[in-house]
């Protein structure tokens, strides 16, 4: 065979090989690729969406957060200060129980004193009583005389 043969017939089997790869190996290739292509942008938009979505539940539950923090704050400062209003109740009341213990105090120690003094009155009346019978060395009738002791009482 001639080397132009050889060539030309090797020609024709390569554009019936190139031929028969386009038509029938080539498609489901490209078919499998473009697939492929397809699958991988469609999971990197799900990954995107998911990110998205991660981030807005992110800012949701900071948000959550951040009201309950608010609430404790403020449910923490309002039960101080009824804590801090209790207690100075309890001192109010406290300052009138001793304001009041103390008036009975004095009030009591106010009459035992009145008490004390007219008793030290009756004992000084009598002891003057006994003094002036010693002295007029009889006997002094206190009921006769009851008006005049009366007034020594009181001057005492």
């Amino acid at each position: 065979m001639n080397i132009n043969a050889t060539l030309i017939i090797q020609m024709i089997v390569f554009a019936i090989l190139v031929w028969f790869t386009m038509k029938f190996v080539w498609p489901p290739i490209t078919a499998a690729l473009d697939e492929r292509a397809r699958k991988i942008a469609d999971g990197l938009s799900a990954a995107d969406k998911a990110k998205t979505e991660l981030a807005a539940a992110n800012k949701r539950v900071e948000a959550q957060l951040s009201a309950a923090r608010d609430d404790a704050q403020k449910r923490l400062a309002d039960a101080e200060r009824l804590a801090l209003q209790m207690i100075e109740e309890a001192k109010g009341r406290a300052s009138e129980e001793a304001a009041k213990i103390i008036a009975n105090a004095n009030a009591e120690a106010e009459q035992a004193a009145v008490k004390a003094r007219e008793m030290l009155r009756e004992q000084v009346a009598g002891l003057a009583v006994k003094g002036a019978e010693q002295i007029l060395r009889r006997e002094v009738n206190a009921g006769v005389h009851a008006e005049l002791l009366g007034r020594l009482k009181a001057e005492l």
